[in-house]
């Protein structure tokens, strides 16, 4: 650990993650013949991902299909099931909605169908970072009574400690990754949402579904399972391939991609990086020298307001937390803050 300069080295006797894979044998050269962006594919979106794609991979373009992402998917051996403990809860209340362009939208993928289930659960809208609105279903009452998936999502921190020897990094974001993921048929109508103009069962797992995250890392991880760690990683829909040469790296990201289109999940270009000598991961920068915090991050915690009370102490410090492993003593730094105090009513 460097203190001085807020950087954590890597672990020297890490093993390198150098090796090539024989999993791809396709011909670079040939590559950009072999498969196309789905025809429907707005021009403007097809020049973007030309754009971000390196011509390395324009045979995988298909992967960063916004059209084929938003196609319903096929029944397959990965699906979410729903187990319920207890009874299966009552309609929800329904929210006064101003839009109904989110049903009808999904409705026209084919994400939800209308049901008659005796359940249902209500919606609402939150806006995203980008000013859009996001379909939100409250599906706090149905896990409560869900059999709980104990599958393990790993750690950031531990996810981080694999790059030592990686000179080139990669960072591959699954588009709307949930709901490439199908609901076990029969459990549909466990999750079908009350809305104003009608009731509708998902047939694509949501985020809020108390077991999704398990859910999906459990098949990222199945279906990468050949390379985790070797140069790849990942934390449900954010994956990162690293390398230690840029031969290897193209025969390892033709890999990575080859799996997301065996497997029918897609990127969002606008979140990929390729062919990176440093990528924010996971709230940290990774680089050839080691782990660093993200300067966004850092300004947050440097102008956050002086808390007033113990619930703003307690937020500031669950916050702050994240980076402890570069404030050397950190916990003594921080125990007199967490003593009651004058200052705090």
């Amino acid at each position: 650990m460097d203190w001085k300069n807020g950087l954590i080295t890597y672990d020297s006797s890490h093993k390198d993650s150098s090796g090539s894979t024989s999993s791809t044998s396709n011909d670079f050269a040939t590559a950009v013949n072999s498969v196309a962006l789905d025809e429907e594919e707005e021009p403007e979106e097809v020049e973007t991902v030309l754009k971000v794609v390196p011509p390395a991979y324009h045979q995988y373009l298909d992967v960063l299909s916004k059209v084929k992402a938003e196609k319903l998917p096929q029944q397959h051996c990965c699906y979410h099931h729903i187990k319920l403990e207890g009874l299966l809860p009552p309609v929800g209340v329904i929210y006064s909605l101003s839009n109904q362009e989110s049903e009808t939208e999904n409705v026209e993928k084919g994400f939800i169908s209308p049901s008659s289930s005796s359940t249902g659960v209500p919606v609402f809208f939150v806006k995203k970072k980008d000013l859009g609105l996001c379909l939100c279903v409250d599906y706090r009452k149905l896990n409560s009574v869900t059999r709980k998936n104990r599958y393990p999502v790993p750690p950031m921190t531990k996810l981080l400690t694999v790059f030592n020897g990686s000179i080139i990094f990669s960072k591959i974001d699954l588009r709307a990754a949930y709901n490439l993921l199908r609901i076990k048929e029969g459990d549909e109508h466990l999750i079908a949402l009350s809305a104003k103009y009608g009731s509708y069962e998902y047939l694509v797992m949501l985020f809020g579904l108390t077991n999704s995250p398990a859910s999906f890392q459990n098949i990222v991880n199945g279906i990468s399972a050949e390379f985790l760690d070797i140069f790849v990683v990942v934390h449900l829909d954010d994956i990162m391939v690293f390398s230690s040469s840029e031969e290897g790296h193209v025969k390892h990201v033709a890999s990575v991609l080859q799996i997301l289109r065996d497997n029918n999940l897609f990127a969002k270009d606008s979140k990929c990086v390729f062919h990176a000598s440093s990528v924010e991961y996971l709230g940290y920068v990774v680089s050839s020298d080691g782990l660093k915090m993200d300067s966004s991050k850092v300004q947050k915690i440097l102008h956050w307001p002086q808390p007033k009370n113990i619930k703003a102490l307690q937020s500031f410090l669950g916050f702050a937390i994240f980076y402890h492993c570069f404030i050397k003593n950190y916990s003594k730094k921080i125990t007199s803050q967490k003593r009651p105090s004058f200052y705090l009513q």
